[in-house]
């Protein structure tokens, strides 16, 4: 079997897609299946024969991502040198319509998954009057392709709310032996000048969509007595990071470290005691899992992908969206109550351990495999 795989978001690009991406490719090499990658170009890319970069610009609002402008039939040169027998579509924008073209003109079987709700960011945007017309493309450019993988039963349902068909699930799966729990947390302390008994730990960009306001109110909202043993880091980079950085003068227990990355984010998470996520829009919540699996509680919303990962009084809390006193009141249960915190972490990393990469991209792959096998029998039925 070979794959195509277009998404507007690849390696070395960091994120949620592009490490589920390269988590993907890695695993399709270890099983020696041939895939090519169809994606817009970046800064300092590595050049490599199976991957195919086309000139792009920044995206409006997001310029660390990047969107294609590419001539179609070079992308379709490259595709039909190629001879993929399927071709996955991560996403729905222009590297998307790219790879439905390719599609279409080459008559080779067609998926996508489904990785964002950016019909919720628009909400965040003060574009709500587009979601009608956004519905109706995300609808039209899914129902293009013979099936759509989400993430998570949550999105799965969303999906099936909005008319979505040939849906199936592509969950997500954990590194832990990247992700685990450290004996120590000294080396954190010690890089950050933390001096306080408790560690808070939120990792995410720095957007409107990740509820960052609720956040906010939470670090103002504890109460004085707990608010001195706390310290917070606040890991990641995005566009509403300026403001925040002007926020964090009127604070004296919150460090914004900016984007960590391999064993400084390791460390991280496992020296924190509680990991605290208030984003609503999250199709999974791959952070979720990796302090999880670091054996670190997590504190989220009941809103989102978050929900199915965090088991509510066995391996963190989940609060009513938005409701920084819920979150408040579940960050003090924990704090004072240690035998429950360190319990909630065991039974975290238990949890993750039964997340297996491999089995979730082996899966995968027979998903394709019965795509393909269908879609060879409709063709005999209509030749």
């Amino acid at each position: 079997m070979k794959i195509a795989i277009f998404t507007d978001t690849y390696f070395p690009q960091v994120n949620g897609v592009a490490n589920s991406l390269k988590r993907l490719t890695d695993h399709l090499e270890k099983r020696q299946i041939q895939y090519q990658i169809f994606a817009p170009e970046v800064e300092d890319a590595p050049v490599y024969p199976n991957i195919n970069q086309f000139f792009s610009i920044p995206v409006f609002l997001y310029p660390e991502c990047r969107t294609a402008l590419a001539n179609p039939k070079k992308i379709k040169a490259k595709v039909q040198e190629f001879n993929p027998d399927i071709i996955h579509i991560a996403t729905p924008y222009m590297m998307g319509l790219y790879g439905l073209f390719c599609a279409k003109r080459l008559h080779i079987p067609v998926v996508s998954s489904y990785h964002t709700h950016f019909d919720q960011y628009l909400e965040y945007y003060k574009a709500s009057w587009l979601l009608p017309v956004f519905h109706k493309y995300l609808k039209w450019f899914h129902e293009s392709t013979l099936r759509t993988f989400a993430p998570s039963n949550e999105t799965k349902s969303k999906l099936t709310e909005l008319g979505f068909h040939s849906l199936s699930i592509w969950g997500r799966g954990i590194d832990c032996t990247q992700f685990r729990p450290i004996a120590t947390s000294h080396a954190v302390r010690q890089k950050y000048n933390i001096q306080e008994e408790f560690i808070l730990l939120y990792v995410g960009r720095f957007a409107p969509e990740k509820d960052l306001s609720t956040l906010s109110t939470i670090i103002d909202s504890v109460p004085a007595n707990w608010n001195k043993k706390i310290h917070w880091l606040l890991a990641g980079d995005g566009p509403s990071l300026p403001e925040w950085k002007r926020k964090a003068a009127n604070w004296n227990n919150v460090t914004l470290s900016g984007y960590l990355k391999g064993e400084e984010l390791s460390e991280a998470y496992a020296s924190a005691d509680l990991f605290v996520f208030p984003s609503t829009t999250e199709t999974f919540g791959n952070v979720v899992l990796e302090s999880l699996a670091s054996g670190t509680p997590a504190i989220v919303s009941n809103s989102g992908g978050v929900k199915e990962l965090v088991e509510d009084g066995i391996t963190g809390r989940i609060c009513t969206a938005k409701s920084a006193d819920e979150f408040t009141k579940a960050i003090i249960e924990l704090l004072a109550n240690h035998e429950k915190r360190s319990l909630y972490g065991i039974a975290a990393r238990k949890y993750a351990l039964s997340q297996s990469w491999e089995s979730i991209l082996d899966n995968l792959i027979g998903e394709y495999e019965d795509v393909l096998i269908k879609s060879r029998g409709e063709q005999r039925i209509y030749a």
